[in-house]
């Protein structure tokens, strides 16, 4: 049975750090790219960031390049998410994904084409 489980989220002053942890089983850890995806208010889902289960190789969304930092650790099958100078347009609920692709595909195509999904983690920041 896959499961994905976010952890890491929380409330944040505006400026401040989190980071996002995601534990992965069920499935075959490396042959998967990982990534983050969020969920805002009355928005749809929005990819963040993913990184490849094979090289490593990274993709962000423009909006988070040069404050989000995404990593995985493969012995521990799992992801992160170094979120820092947040800002209030970052708060959502963040889920973490799988797809059996590389990071640049999670980062073009469809979020819904995601191969599976966790139950997502809250962040909110304050201004």
């Amino acid at each position: 049975q896959v499961q994905l489980v976010e952890s890491g989220g929380g409330l944040v002053q505006l400026g401040g750090s989190l980071i996002l942890s995601c534990s992965a089983s069920g499935f075959t850890f490396s042959d998967y790219a990982m990534g983050w995806v969020l969920l805002a208010p009355g928005q749809e889902r929005e990819f963040v960031a993913a990184v490849s289960g094979n090289d490593g190789s990274t993709y962000y969304a423009e909006s988070v390049k040069r404050r989000f930092t995404i990593s995985r650790d493969n012995a521990k099958n799992t992801v992160y998410l170094e979120m820092n100078k947040l800002i209030p347009d970052d708060s959502a609920i963040y889920y973490c994904a799988a797809n059996r692709a590389s990071a640049q595909d999670m980062g073009v195509r469809s979020v819904w084409d995601y191969d599976y999904w966790g139950q997502g983690t809250q962040v909110i920041v304050s201004s």
